[in-house]
Parts: structure tokens; C-alpha cells; sequence
């Protein structure tokens, strides 16, 4: 059983430890359970009754009716809801229980159904990114545990290679090539993955390197390959390599190609960008860059088509 102070209640529900305070001692409601020493702690228990508890309460229920229901009685009113209720922050705080009860089923029943409403791509971008964002303040404040964020990213993973698979590898001729990889002691595996999506579904060819690359190893796939554009993600600092040096080194080895560089590393750092590279100002800007490609070669498309006939009609005469 885990067990929770009122600051990891307040980071994990985004209620305010003062509100749970005031609902504890107006209502009895969330009430902690005390050590021997009468140190004051809550459980799995109170946790789910708060988030439970919050959902009701954002959807109308005043905190003095929730006082006078049973647990029971919440719970079926928190089912009404969320079968109707497709709202962000529901389904948000539902994968965070998921995730704390390491329960498989709900994960796979939430994200199914909001996948099968938006799409694919809207889910990672709606829902799981906010929430991934919101498991990243809960990792550093020591809120959840390694455990629950290795599940979670498992499978967060496994959707996405799903995802993957279901998008032919097939790519038209004048398709632009991308080689995504990451440097050593990267972490961001999802959103490489992602992005291997993101490209798949644009009808892109993508070599896929995976994490640990060297900058050697890179350069022996560039080299004969020649790609269009190389993607990596610096989030966390490079270990034995300044940002600056780094960063030349590998636009050295991606050359021709243009590299597009995104992560915190890029932000907090000045770095003065070769001419081969461009930064990607988090994700939305990253996808607003691909649609923008895949504008470009639709026009390109059109206007070769009209070319052709203009040559053609020429002929003709």
C-alpha cells in the first residue's frame, strides 16, 4: 500500500492542500489515517476518493451533497460521468489512477476510446502529452514511483509501435527521407516514436536509429544514405560534450542533410546553430513543420502537373 502526504495529494490532483484541508474538517471528507507517532498520512484509498470526489465536484456536485454519499454512491455517480464525459482533464486524472493502480485495462479502455472519437495522432497530442507532462512533475517531486512510470511508458510504447505498423512503408518516389535518432543518455524514446508516426502517416521514408547513437554511427548512416533532414531531441545534458560541440559535430556528420533539433538543452543553452540546422520549438511547432513540407510538395506536385499539360497542349499545336 503507498501512502501519500497532502502535498503529493495536492501535486497528483492539482487541488489545492488548503481546499483538502477545509473538505476534511467541514465534511470528513479524505480524512488521514495517523502513524503511531500521529503523523498524519493518506492512502491509495483517499487518493481515489479525491480524484473521484474533484471530478463530481468540477461537474456540477456541491462538496456538502458529496459529504452525505456514500463511497458507493460516488463512485456510481464518477461511472455515470465518465461513460458521457470525454472532457481532457477527466480522462487526464482517470489515466493518473490508471497509472498509480497499475491497471492495465483502464489505460487500454481510455485511450481505445478517445483514439476512436479524435484519431491517433489527436490522442497523443490532446491527451497523452498533457498527461505525460503532468507525470514529469510527479517523477521529480518524488510523487510516483520508478515503477509506476515504467509502466506506464510501456505502455505508451506499445501504442505507438502499434500505431506504427498500421502505416504502410510504402512512400512515394519524391517522398523526403528522415533519420531520427537519439544521442547517449537520452530518454525521450516516446517522442521519437512519435515522430516516426508523425512521418509514417505523412507518407515520409524514415530510418529509424533508436537511442545510444554515436555520432559516428550516424555518420556511417548519412553518408551513402544521403537524407533529406536528420531529427534528434536534447533534452537531458550531454555527458562529456559542451551543447555548442555536440551539435556542430553532428550537423558535420548529417551533412547535406538539414538538421532539426528540439529539447530543453537547445533553450537553456545559447547555441549558435550551423547552416544545416534548424530548431524545433516543442511539439506543436514540430508538427506545424511537417504539415508545412507536406504543403510544399503538394504544390510542387501541382504545379509539375500543370507543366506537363502547358507542355503537352504546346505539343498539340
Amino acid at each position: 500500500m503507498a501512502i501519500y502526504s497532502i502535498r503529493d495529494l495536492e501535486k497528483l490532483t492539482g487541488i489545492k492542500a488548503h481546499t483538502i484541508r477545509i473538505w476534511e474538517q467541514r465534511y470528513g471528507l479524505v480524512v488521514p489515517a495517523r502513524t503511531e507517532t500521529n503523523i498524519r498520512y493518506y492512502t491509495d484509498e483517499n487518493l481515489r476518493l479525491l480524484f473521484n470526489i474533484a471530478l463530481l465536484n468540477r461537474n456540477g456536485y456541491k462538496i456538502s451533497k458529496l459529504a452525505q454519499m456514500s463511497d458507493n454512491e460516488i463512485a456510481e455517480r464518477v461511472a455515470d460521468i465518465a461513460e458521457n464525459n470525454g472532457s481532457q482533464n477527466a480522462q487526464i486524472d482517470a489515466l493518473t489512477l490508471a497509472m498509480i493502480d497499475l491497471d492495465e485495462a483502464t489505460f487500454d479502455r481510455i485511450f481505445s476510446t478517445y483514439t476512436w472519437e479524435n484519431g491517433f495522432e489527436r490522442t497523443m497530442v490532446e491527451l497523452v502529452y498533457p498527461f505525460l507532462d503532468k507525470l514529469n512533475v510527479l517523477w521529480l517531486t518524488n510523487s510516483v514511483s520508478p515503477a509506476h512510470e515504467k509502466f506506464i511508458g510501456h505502455l505508451i510504447r506499445r501504442k505507438l509501435m502499434a500505431a506504427i505498423d498500421k502505416e504502410s512503408a510504402e512512400v512515394p518516389r519524391d517522398a523526403a527521407t528522415f533519420v531520427l535518432y537519439l544521442p547517449d543518455d537520452e530518454s525521450q524514446e516516446l517522442t521519437l516514436l512519435f515522430m516516426y508516426y508523425l512521418l509514417r502517416s505523412r507518407h515520409k521514408r524514415v530510418i529509424y536509429l533508436g537511442h545510444r547513437v554515436s555520432l559516428s554511427d550516424l555518420e556511417d548512416a548519412c553518408q551513402p544514405l544521403r537524407p533529406d533532414y536528420v531529427f534528434t531531441i536534447i533534452q537531458e545534458p550531454i555527458p562529456r560534450h559542451p551543447i555548442q560541440t555536440y551539435v556542430e559535430a553532428a550537423c558535420e556528420a548529417a551533412k547535406p542533410a538539414e538538421v532539426l533539433l528540439t529539447g530543453a538543452q537547445l533553450f537553456v543553452n545559447q547555441v549558435a546553430l550551423p547552416s544545416n540546422a534548424h530548431i524545433l520549438n516543442g511539439l506543436q511547432e514540430t508538427i506545424d513543420f511537417l504539415d508545412s513540407l507536406e504543403l510544399k510538395l503538394i504544390n510542387a506536385r501541382t504545379s509539375s502537373v500543370g507543366d506537363t499539360r502547358e507542355s503537352a497542349a504546346g505539343s498539340a499545336k
